[in-house]
């Protein structure tokens, strides 16, 4: 980051990165990275382990240790989570910010986490490992995929509308860049993440097929990451000059994240039961029925 930035009387100074420098500077955003991974992987591991210890004794009083540690992470991830988003993501639009943009980015998170959930589900009954899942199940996370679609679509639209047409310059910015020269991935990424899931998983018989809720499943995979790609890439290479640009470094990386993720979450699961026995709830769980 250019120092002469901050230095008031200086080439390139910018008084309102100036006013954040406080916040927006390399040794405190690096502390924050590291606070956010030891929280993020720390509770990973102490879930899984807890898990672990649950199947092997059964202990009761582990699965309310478990609830109590779920209580404490959810408390930590909403507020990790939210000024992840401002560090990683709204940070690249310095002179913009958003009061819902924490909210927004949590939306995208929480679907696109269902929705990996529902895809993995139907994968794994399909090379028959879930024998206990039924259209049931599969019903439950399609009406979960389908209801933060809409979630996530309200925070967009809030976010739109509200600044839009309230025609603040210091706010409208951010989407006079994406609406002058990402207009199509734009509007294909708000096609994707609500159009196309709430027409395909609005009835109930859609949400009950393997084969609908895959679809479902990967188109919002695939609206979220061009969501993604409308919060990032304007922002990066607006500040040199330059508009639009899809190559082959976002989708490598998208690919190569993509590995990493399926080869730990399948090495994992073939490290440890897929059907928890000895889980207190467990007989309710099988019996599910909607």
């Amino acid at each position: 980051m250019d120092d002469s930035l901050y230095v008031k009387g200086g080439e390139h100074y910018d008084k309102i990165l100036a006013g954040k420098s406080g916040y927006l500077n390399k040794p405190f955003f690096l502390i924050r990275v590291l606070v956010y991974s030891a929280i993020w992987c720390g509770f990973a591991y102490l879930f899984r382990k807890q898990s672990l210890a649950e199947e092997t004794s059964g202990d009761i009083a582990l699965h309310k240790k478990g609830i109590k540690y779920g209580a404490i992470f959810l408390v930590l991830f909403a507020v990790t989570s939210s000024m992840m988003a401002w560090d990683f993501v709204m940070s690249i639009d310095s002179h913009w910010f958003s009061t819902m943009f924490g909210w927004y980015t949590f939306a995208g998170i929480w679907v696109s986490g269902l929705t990996m959930i529902g895809l993995m589900t139907v994968y794994l009954k399909r090379k028959n490992l879930m024998a206990a899942v039924t259209s049931h199940h599969v019903h439950a996370i399609g009406k979960f995929m389908f209801a933060f679609s809409v979630f996530w679509t309200y925070l967009w639209v809030a976010q739109y509308m509200l600044i839009w047409y309230s025609n603040l310059p210091e706010e409208i910015v951010y989407f006079r860049t994406r609406l002058d020269h990402y207009r199509w991935t734009f509007w294909i990424a708000f096609f994707l993440n609500f159009i196309i899931p709430f027409l395909v998983l609005m009835t109930r018989d859609a949400k009950r097929q393997f084969n609908i809720l895959f679809f479902g499943g990967i188109v919002i995979l695939c609206g979220h990451w061009l969501d993604s790609f409308n919060m990032i890439i304007p922002g990066t290479l607006t500040a040199h000059g330059n508009h639009w640009q899809l190559s082959w470094m976002e989708v490598g990386t998208t690919i190569g994240f993509l590995g990493g993720f399926l080869y730990v979450t399948f090495r994992s699961l073939a490290k440890a039961p897929l059907l928890r026995t000895k889980h207190p709830l467990m007989m309710e769980s099988v019996q599910h029925a909607i």
